[in-house]
């Protein structure tokens, strides 16, 4: 399956909005995030990414047919490097997952923003963990390191395992 990512306008921030609660809906099943009184997940930093230059939200769309299959949100907020680009929140809804979806979009986002990047997968989830380790370890071809919880590689480091 072809893959592209389409950034999301303000137009589709609802749908988004709607991706990320359903997102934060799985993750609470290993990080006790709790919903607020309107029954929803809390995000301070959701509209900041139709303002802020510093942030890209992107809707994951297989190719051929526009066919919705996840989302990815990226900043520039990194915890262990000076610049580069970092995964906020990442998710292939489930009927698409295992299909290397995720694995593409991914070498997709660090192809679009060469250089430094981190990626800290969802707290307490192995699958997660396991997830990144895979995508990441094909992408830099074993040229990353993992240090408090934070994949940290350079997205222009050359591999062969890409697909």
């Amino acid at each position: 399956m072809n893959i592209c990512l389409k950034k999301a306008d303000p137009a589709k921030k609802e749908i988004l909005f709607r991706l990320l609660q359903y997102s934060l809906f799985e993750e609470s099943l290993h990080d006790q995030n709790t919903i607020n009184e309107d029954a929803l997940f809390d995000y301070p930093w959701f509209d900041l990414y139709f303002t802020e230059k510093d942030r890209d939200a992107f809707f994951i769309h297989e190719q051929d047919t526009s066919r919705l299959l996840g989302f990815v949100m990226i900043n520039t907020f990194l915890q262990k490097s000076l610049t580069g680009h970092s995964i906020a929140e990442f998710m292939i809804l489930p009927s698409f997952r295992r299909n290397h979806v995720g694995r593409k979009a991914a070498f997709q986002c660090f192809e679009m923003y060469p250089g430094n990047w981190e990626v800290s997968p969802s707290f307490g989830s192995r699958q997660a963990y396991l997830f990144w380790e895979n995508v990441i370890g094909t992408y830099t071809d074993g040229n990353c390191r993992y240090e408090d919880g934070i994949f940290i590689f350079d997205s222009r480091i050359s591999t062969q395992n890409r697909l």
